[in-house]
């Protein structure tokens, strides 16, 4: 199967050839998509897939007909610094200029699906045993935080810090303030144990500010993983050493809206839909795995950076509140998700389906999570599809409430899951309600959550950051280097991102 024919494979070209607000990488970037979807999907793909895709039920997520790369990589910087990589010539580092320098060569060569790394690791960590001169030390991370913004053009890049308090932490806190950069997108692994209460509450500051950190539940991702994960992209937990091989997703509203009655969505489309993505999923990992060249010659793999039986599929869904509303509707039930039992049940069911079908499907590769997909919150950028199992935009509760709500489906998600909330501009002056409301929603089983100011100018859009004056330089038609600028602009635009219920730390 061919993606375009010649002549709308030229206009194709010409098309983005011709877009003044691209820059230079952005368009080889499309270029190269372009020419990969000439292939056809890998064998054994079928016509399954493409009836659903054409209904716009599933989606391979941009990623490609031929998978070359692994989505999400997470490599073992450690290793690196300690030991040093013999493809790039690098040593062991001895001094933190040494080890800053090695980690920016390193990034580069590390590829994704948007190009560019979407993890940097715990840099914290890897940074604060070369630290000898704390103020020296302030000004080399400060040009090393500008260099990770200014060069890695996309904000699915992610650091991790935490969940101990570190003089590197603090440093990189600090800046964060200071520096206002959209990259890297950045999480506390909080753990209530080990992380200080002060040291929390000056990361929910400097969220307050610049939208970063978010806060990541250590317990809960430990759970699933064990010590070695990290949270990479938006808020994704994946296997460190590892990473995911390729990540697609059902809308679920879309299932039920190709659904008569609710017995056909439980009993055909939505079993069918799970299958089929499952399968699809299955055929682009051995296409990445078995004949393109990746896991047999790419350095990161050849070195030990990387290990193929620590990467995993990721399932995405979409649309759990528009599709709990329409199978409402279609049983004569005016109940609302979030806000009724009986709609949170019913998401609860559906949910219990996916999770029970997906881990019954045994994939051929991802050893280290028992062969099996793991579920993942997916972002979406369309009014009438809410990102994962969110409540929609207007629709939110009380924050306790809310909060709730985040931990029936939650745990749920290994593979990544949010909430977000924007807080008034009085927050600031108490950081440490946020820090006690957070610590609650941890209780009661939340995984992921952020805080963001309202007025302030960085946006969490899912994961991710933009910034407003960022959109506003694309609508008038300039430049900008970050990618995602244009995934934040659908999501602001279309799915009124800003028009989230403002917190106020007193609710």
């Amino acid at each position: 199967m061919i993606y375009r024919n010649i002549d709308e494979t030229k206009a194709d070209v010409l098309k983005e050839i011709k877009n003044p607000s691209l820059t230079y990488d952005q368009i080889v970037s499309r270029l190269a998509k372009i020419a990969e979807n000439q292939l056809p999907y890998p064998e054994g793909v079928d016509e399954e897939y493409f009836e659903l895709l054409e209904k716009d039920i599933i989606s391979d997520l941009g990623e490609g007909h031929a998978t070359f790369t692994p989505r999400y990589i997470l490599p073992n910087y450690e290793k690196l610094l300690e030991e040093g990589c013999d493809f790039l010539r690098l040593k062991p580092a001895e001094t933190l200029t040494e080890a800053i320098n090695s980690l920016l060569i390193f990034y580069h060569h590390v590829p994704s699906f948007s190009n560019y790394p979407v993890f940097v690791g715990r840099i914290d960590k890897l940074l604060n045993p070369y630290i000898e001169n704390e103020e020296m030390a302030r000004e080399q991370i400060k040009w090393f935080l500008i260099h990770l913004d200014r060069t890695i053009n996309d904000s699915f890049c992610h650091a991790n810090i935490g969940p101990e308090e570190t003089l590197a932490g603090n440093i990189i806190i600090d800046l964060e303030k200071e520096l206002q950069n959209a990259i890297p997108n950045m999480t506390l692994l909080y753990d209530k144990e080990k992380t200080p209460d002060n040291f929390a509450v000056k990361c929910i500051e400097s969220s307050l500010i610049c939208a970063n950190p978010a806060l990541a539940n250590d317990r809960m991702f430990k759970e699933d993983f064990g010590d070695d994960y990290g949270i990479a992209s938006c808020f994704n937990g994946l296997p460190s050493n590892g990473g995911a091989f390729t990540l697609s997703k059902i809308k679920l509203n879309k299932v039920a809206f190709n659904s008569e009655s609710i017995e056909e969505f439980f009993e055909k489309n939505l079993p069918h839909a799970i299958d089929t993505l499952c399968n699809f999923m299955e055929s682009k990992i051995r296409f990445l795995v078995e004949e393109s060249t990746f896991f047999k010659t790419n350095f990161l793999v050849t070195e030990g950076f990387i290990e193929l039986d620590r990467f995993v599929g990721m399932f995405g869904i979409v649309g759990m509140h528009e599709c709990v509303t329409h199978l409402m509707k279609i049983q004569g039930k005016s109940f609302v998700y979030g806000k009724d039992d009986e709609a949170n049940e019913l998401g609860l069911e559906i949910i219990e389906l996916i999770d029970n079908r997906v881990k019954n499907f045994k994939s051929k590769y991802g050893k280290s999570m028992n062969n099996r997909f793991l579920l993942h919150a997916q972002i979406e950028s369309t009014a009438e599809t809410t990102a994962g199992v969110r409540i929609a935009n207007g629709q939110e509760l009380p924050i306790y409430a809310h909060l709730r709500h985040s931990g029936l489906f939650h745990k749920y998600f290994p593979s990544g899951v949010s909430d977000h909330f924007p807080f008034d501009s009085t927050a600031i002056s108490n950081p440490e309600a946020i820090l006690d409301i957070f610590k609650g929603g941890f209780e009661v089983g939340a995984r992921y959550l952020s805080a963001y100011k309202q007025d302030g100018d960085l946006v969490r859009v899912s994961g991710y950051l933009v910034k407003k004056s960022d959109l506003e330089r694309l609508k008038n038609g300039l430049h900008v280097n970050y990618g995602n600028i244009r995934y934040g602009k659908e999501q602001i635009l279309d799915h009124n991102i800003l028009d989230r219920m403002v917190r106020t730390t007193d609710e």
